[in-house]
């Protein structure tokens, strides 16, 4: 876990360098979320260590979600995005950097997941570039398409008849129509951003594009 807390830290000290550089306009641009502005991943990305002690605080917006574990979050993300500044936002992003604590009730995995996804979220649609480690990836797809709880993407029941195929490191899962590319790209396959699939290849790709339509 060492080498994957210093890609955290990597990641977290790059989106933070990122937002940085955004105009107002950018940060009100969509994300790759589906709803979600460049400022709202961003307040996301500040809610990776939430403490019994936070959660408490936050249970009136918990329980009006009625269990609806999507909702929660949008609703706490949409709260940080009312209480902070855009500079407060990347204050809270930078003083993560070298933390070793994780949100109660996920592991560090889903942690690790977060910051490299939701980096390129951000990156992506602003046509800009940051680095995915491979290794780091594949540690955050397996715990993907391997996790029971908190409830996985709904893709990954769809990827099941997919044999999916990294290039640029040793990860491969699945059964089926062959689908491969960079493990950054598939690790946004694996987390339910089909975009990826225009920067993938193999004979399962056009499949299963037409079945997520």
């Amino acid at each position: 876990m060492t080498s994957l807390w210093s890609t955290m830290d990597d990641q977290r000290a790059a989106v933070a360098d990122l937002l940085e550089s955004l105009t107002p306009d950018e940060w009100g641009r969509p994300s790759l979320c589906a709803e979600w502005t460049v400022r709202d991943v961003a307040a996301h990305l500040t809610m990776q260590q939430l403490s019994v002690r936070d959660m408490i605080v936050r249970t009136p917006i918990i329980l009006r979600a009625k269990g609806d574990m999507n909702r929660a979050i949008r609703d706490m993300t949409t709260a940080q995005v009312h209480t902070h500044t855009d500079a407060e936002l990347i204050a809270l992003i930078r003083a993560s950097i070298g933390s070793r604590k994780h949100t109660v009730g996920v592991t560090r995995y889903e942690t690790l997941t977060d910051i490299l996804v939701h980096t390129q979220d951000i990156a992506l649609p602003l046509g800009r570039t940051i680095a995915t480690p491979p290794e780091a990836a594949a540690a955050a797809a397996t715990r993907m398409m391997t996790m029971h709880w908190p409830r996985p993407f709904p893709i990954k029941k769809r990827l099941r008849g997919y044999d999916l195929i990294a290039t640029d490191t040793t990860w491969r899962t699945g059964t089926g129509p062959r689908i491969e590319g960079p493990m950054g790209t598939l690790l946004l396959l694996v987390c339910g951003r089909p975009i990826a699939l225009d920067h993938l290849t193999g004979d399962g790709v056009q499949p299963l594009r037409a079945a997520l339509q």
